[in-house]
């Protein structure tokens, strides 16, 4: 049987409806009380899921008090007998992904890894139920970051979330963290983030370098944001499929097929778009490399259609990822030289010198039309101009405060390439960085080998992972 992404899609779902429900988010018209204490309220079994307790945090809509507002977010937690290692906090990615449909999946996955912790999660701002919600460009772009969207649907969204945009960022999220933190009762937290979820963990230690204990950091996003011609991705293309290629004995090379279906058929940017897709949902890459011999013989049709197949299947609701926050987030992060306040006009310019500054050496398989034209580039190119809020400190890579911490990498992960995570744990003072061949993304979660969740499992504990 073909194996296509629509099985994948379906396994997706069906993970996300097993969670149990969400606290809707509100905005408030009160301003934040002095000196208010963060706590959990209105505590209750998860819907669907008693082994768990569910409960809300109200946080500011904006930490830097200059604009009046709460938000509500929901927390769920798991009730061990004994938690004498404190609080883990699992961050999940997207940005855009809620926390508390995936409490049951983490518990279950990683119960022996948890043992002594006290897991919890929480739907960070702006995702959920009731997640920031752009219908077309949900139905436009789903669970992906590279799908290229009109730009008037782009422009839609951002006008329907309105000046609230800019505090639905990172900074105001790990602020959130930290009220968290104080609400549980716990001096510190350790932290697991996967993807987005990384870059989160990473922004939280670096401001709260004294309340985090550990880290595992899966699937990593690098701490300065990710660069807007996605550029590891592009360079390496090359080597995941080659990998692929090796363990099938292919007896071709699928990079040059790459580089010249792009050429011919000028399609980088969808299949860039559905090479990272599979290289989160199925790292075999299933059948891919014989749709791209056969278009570049001439036979573009079996790779049209899983093109197709792609965009189509990577279609959920907000609740899941949620567009609307994955780009007020997204567009106000990516790395340098992207500036979030400048006028499109402006970052377009930007865009193309940096581009037209790169070797296409650095681009291949691809081109330069892919890496300026690609979904992330194009839909925060068209993202109003948006100052980032004032808490928290802006783009930076610093060196990670001096606690252990554990980066976890696929080999053919295209959505969080292998240079990321060995550039992060260059900034890591006690950092080890374990690299799993033949895996993709979220690697402790998904990885086939059992040696990958018992590395976390013996760092969790306070030993080296290897």
């Amino acid at each position: 049987m073909r194996v296509t992404p629509r099985i994948v899609a379906s396994l997706v779902v069906a993970m996300w409806l097993a969670g149990c429900g969400a606290h809707r988010h509100t905005v408030t018209g009160r301003a934040r009380p002095a000196a208010r204490p963060a706590r959990l309220t209105g505590a209750h079994p998860c819907p669907g899921e008693p082994a768990f307790t569910c409960a809300t945090l109200r946080v500011p809509l904006d930490h830097a008090g200059q604009v009046r507002g709460t938000l509500t977010l929901a927390v769920g937690f798991a009730h061990p007998s004994r938690a004498p290692r404190g609080v883990l906090l699992f961050l999940t990615g997207g940005p855009g992904q809620p926390g508390i449909p995936f409490l049951p999946r983490i518990s279950t996955r990683l119960r022996a890894e948890l043992a002594g912790y006290r897991l919890v999660m929480f739907d960070q701002r702006g995702t959920g139920a009731a997640a920031l919600a752009c219908p077309a460009l949900q139905r436009a772009a789903g669970a992906s970051d590279l799908t290229v969207v009109r730009p008037a649907i782009v422009a839609s969204c951002a006008r329907t979330i309105g000046p609230a945009r800019r505090y639905y960022s990172t900074a105001e999220t790990v602020a959130d963290m930290d009220e968290l933190r104080v609400a549980l009762g716990v001096p510190r937290l350790t932290l697991d983030g996967v993807s987005y979820g990384t870059f989160v963990a990473e922004r939280y230690a670096l401001r709260y370098p004294a309340r985090v204990t550990r880290m595992v950091l899966d699937s990593v996003v690098p701490q300065a944001g990710v660069d807007p011609l996605y550029r590891a991705a592009l360079q390496r293309t090359a080597v995941v499929l080659r990998s692929v290629c090796a363990s099938e004995r292919c007896g071709w090379d699928p990079a040059s097929d790459v580089a010249a279906v792009v050429r011919r058929l000028h399609d980088g940017p969808a299949l860039l778009d559905a090479l990272v897709a599979l290289s989160v949902a199925a790292p075999t890459f299933p059948d891919v490399l014989e749709d791209l011999h056969a278009a570049r013989a001439g036979r573009p049709g079996r790779l049209a259609a899983f093109l197709v197949a792609v965009q189509r299947d990577e279609a959920v609701p907000a609740s899941f990822l949620s567009q609307g926050l994955h780009e007020s987030t997204l567009c106000q992060e990516l790395g340098p030289p992207w500036d979030p306040a400048a006028p499109p006009s402006r970052r377009a310019a930007t865009l193309s010198a940096l581009a037209a500054a790169t070797p296409a050496a650095d681009l291949y398989p691809f081109d330069s039309a892919t890496a300026t034209g690609n979904g992330l580039a194009q839909g925060c190119l068209d993202w109003p101009a948006t100052a980032r809020a004032e808490v928290g400190d802006g783009a930076s890579s610093a060196p990670l405060p001096p606690v252990p911490v554990l980066f976890l990498a696929g080999e053919r992960d295209l959505s969080t390439p292998l240079p990321w995570a060995r550039a992060e744990a260059a900034l890591a003072p006690r950092g080890q960085l374990l690299e799993v061949p033949n895996a993709g993304h979220s690697v402790q979660l998904r990885a086939r080998d059992p040696a990958v969740r018992q590395a976390v499992g013996r760092f969790l504990a306070g030993a080296a992972a290897g």
